[in-house]
């Protein structure tokens, strides 16, 4: 195992915004990128995120919904086995029935979201969202749902621009002792979100 981890050549990331290509790559996340992705991921989430999560939390969500996860990486350079391109963005959500509600719906819940802080503003958090929300929308959930702290500004305008609408507030929801929003996309009243939202302002994440 050692051999193989040693043959990959992981990439650095450019120094600067305006190094960032004007289009990166945009794609699904899948159970052979984990070698080569999985400790960066846990990396980009980790230095934002209010939770620490551990690698089977993300294995949770990445081995049973690896098709709603969505990565941002460079395009000049190839994605191979022993080539790794470096990552900017990750979203990772999942997809199930909210048996609570009467009839059930198919809820589907953004659980972590992260952009490399040097590039943030470039939109591409609101592109991994999109995307994740056509996922969702494409596979019949009717509704998504997410967390965010009560004092990221910048977040709750992200996601309020593309729909989203606070549903409830949740007290010393994490375990720094903040606040958070429950925020709630009903996808049955907003339709297709696919190019609805290309704001350049700047992202959170």
């Amino acid at each position: 195992m050692a051999s193989e981890a040693s043959s990959i050549t992981p990439l650095p990331l450019p120094t600067s915004n305006k190094d960032l290509p004007a289009e990166l790559r945009y794609i699904q996340y899948e159970h052979s990128l984990e070698k080569q992705y999985l400790p960066s991921i846990r990396a980009l989430i980790s230095k934002d995120l209010s939770e620490p999560y551990s690698i089977y939390v993300y294995r949770y969500f990445l081995y049973q919904w690896g098709d709603l996860c969505f990565m941002a990486l460079d395009p000049s350079l190839p994605l191979t086995p022993t080539t790794t391109p470096p990552l900017y963005g990750i979203l990772i959500a999942k997809l199930e029935t909210h048996s609570s509600h009467s009839p059930p719906t198919l809820r589907g819940y953004i659980a972590m979201l992260a952009v490399s802080s040097s590039f943030r503003g470039r939109g591409i958090a609101t592109k991994l969202v999109k995307l994740a929300i056509d996922a969702m929308a494409y596979r019949g959930a009717d509704e998504i749902v997410l967390e965010t702290e009560e004092g990221n500004v910048a977040a709750m305008r992200l996601y309020e621009r593309l729909g989203f609408v606070r549903s409830k507030k949740l007290n010393r929801y994490y375990l720094n002792g903040s606040c958070a929003y429950r925020l709630v996309l009903h996808l049955k009243r907003v339709g297709d979100m696919t190019g609805m939202v290309e704001g350049r302002e700047e992202d959170y994440i």
